[in-house]
């Protein structure tokens, strides 16, 4: 007679698998020997079944949470700030936002930013106020907070300020840009990170030695490069991926050992787009590390930061328009063609679109990266503004100044101007600047051969009299 042992219930990833590859998992039935077992689906995802359930079990992040961690300590006095806890998807915020809150026995009431407004955060400071399960001391935690508008994050200053609440908000953004100051001043702000390859593999293995559906598998992990790059980091994603691989496995496989590999990494998750928010962080801090990429000199980096933005659907004309504004600001004078350069490879862009404008943008990277560099141009308006502050609106001196009236002549107003080009060599020496700054050299030549030659030309000229800035 046979014998059966109905599994636990298994799960696919829960938002991304399609439904008629579902529909073949709920039908199929998996032969384990010496059992006949029926592989049954839930709506659940590993992730969600994996999540820690005590502040011992969080992997990462230990320097909030381990034994020196400055949340530890708060804890271990039974305070707890109203913060803002800012890092990438995944690296469990939510997480520690519930197990804060259960570790001092606090109550906790969850809106997510998405869907809430002010009428839902002032009913929970409404209870909060009251004697029933919200008191003075309930945790109120808001899902991507940067989401909320000014005048639903002003509705919690008054009571986060007399302490109704404890407020710990989640952002993917940097809250210095998306929460309002008056908020910020009242939290502390701390940082998640991404999880380590190491903490990545800890946590694939945690999955498969307690998780019931998966101890119930032959489960041979015997490569992982694939499932960390898919992850990016996030604890979720991987555990996620890595069920969607099992489940692949399972269905290729019937009662066979489940083996993962790359290629069956890569087969299941196909495009797997890098992480990359046009509107977020990502945005920000990856076309600053291709700026000075480029102003470092490395056209490697700059080429692989450049294939990010473009994996990542960015605008071709935001990426040139920078590349214009580095060609002036990082390279200028040293080699002015620069400037022709990503002026040129902007309006190409325009014209040619994607997909072909990436060869264009690369080539015009490279060329930027491997250019003599100067920030001389940069310093002298810098240093020329400066001035300005400092010694405000000084006169014109009477011989620079516009004389179209009578009365302007009759003033003075370009009396004793000498027209450049009937002087030798189309100089004349005269004095261009306000007296008060006299002999002021804002522009320093930079170190490279067509600087250098500016600044023979500059002495040769003006005979010491920019000598010192």
């Amino acid at each position: 007679m046979n014998r059966y042992r109905t599994r636990p219930e298994a799960t696919l990833l829960h938002n991304c698998v399609p439904q008629s590859a579902a529909l073949i998992l709920r039908l199929r039935m998996v032969l384990f020997a010496p059992y006949r077992t029926i592989l049954v689906i839930s709506n659940e995802p590993l992730a969600e079944r994996q999540r820690p359930r005590t502040l011992e079990e969080v992997l990462g992040q230990d320097h909030l949470i381990g034994p020196q961690g400055v949340l530890r300590k708060a804890l271990a006095g039974g305070m707890l700030p109203s913060m803002i806890l800012w890092g990438p998807p995944g690296v469990g915020k939510t997480t520690l936002a519930r197990l804060i809150a259960q570790d001092l026995k606090r109550p906790f009431h969850a809106l997510s930013a998405i869907n809430s407004g002010v009428k839902d955060v002032r009913e929970v400071i409404e209870q909060a106020s009251g004697t029933g399960l919200f008191s003075r001391s309930a945790v109120l935690f808001i899902d991507e907070i940067h989401r909320f508008s000014k005048a639903q994050q002003d509705s919690l200053l008054g009571a986060v300020e007399r302490g109704t609440i404890t407020l710990i908000g989640a952002t993917t953004e940097n809250p210095s840009f998306e929460v309002i100051p008056a908020l910020l001043s009242r939290c502390q702000v701390y940082v998640l990170h991404s999880l380590a390859e190491e903490e990545l593999h800890s946590l694939l293995d945690r999955a498969m030695s307690t998780d019931e559906e998966m101890k119930a598998l032959r489960i041979d992990l015997k490569e992982t490069d694939a499932l960390m790059r898919a992850s990016g980091g996030d604890a979720r994603r991987l555990l996620n991926t890595f069920e969607l691989c099992v489940m692949s496995a399972v269905r290729e496989n019937g009662d066979g050992p489940v083996t993962i590999t790359n290629s069956l990494v890569q087969e299941v998750v196909q495009n797997n787009a890098a992480r990359y928010d046009k509107q977020g962080d990502q945005h920000y801090d990856i076309i600053s590390a291709f700026i000075k990429s480029m102003r470092g000199s490395d056209p490697n980096a700059a080429v692989y930061w450049l294939a990010r933005m473009v994996e990542g659907g960015e605008d071709a004309l935001f990426i040139a328009r920078r590349m214009v504004i580095l060609a002036s600001e990082d390279i200028g004078n040293a080699n002015p063609n620069a400037l022709l350069m990503a002026t040129t490879t902007m309006q190409a862009a325009q014209m040619i679109g994607w997909p072909e404008s990436r060869i264009i943008l690369s080539q015009c990277a490279i060329y930027l990266a491997c250019s003599p560099k100067s920030n001389a141009s940069y310093m002298a308006i810098s240093a020329a503004q400066a001035a300005v502050k400092v010694n405000g609106d000084l006169p014109v001196p009477l011989a620079l100044r516009n004389a179209p009236t009578k009365l302007m002549k009759e003033l003075g107003h370009g009396k004793e101007y000498q027209y450049s080009h009937e002087g030798e060599g189309n100089f004349i020496d005269q004095e261009f600047l306000p007296e008060a700054l006299s002999g002021t050299a804002f522009y320093e030549p930079g170190e490279n051969p067509k600087e250098r030659e500016f600044a023979t030309r500059i002495e040769r000229l003006w005979k010491g009299k920019y000598g010192k800035g």
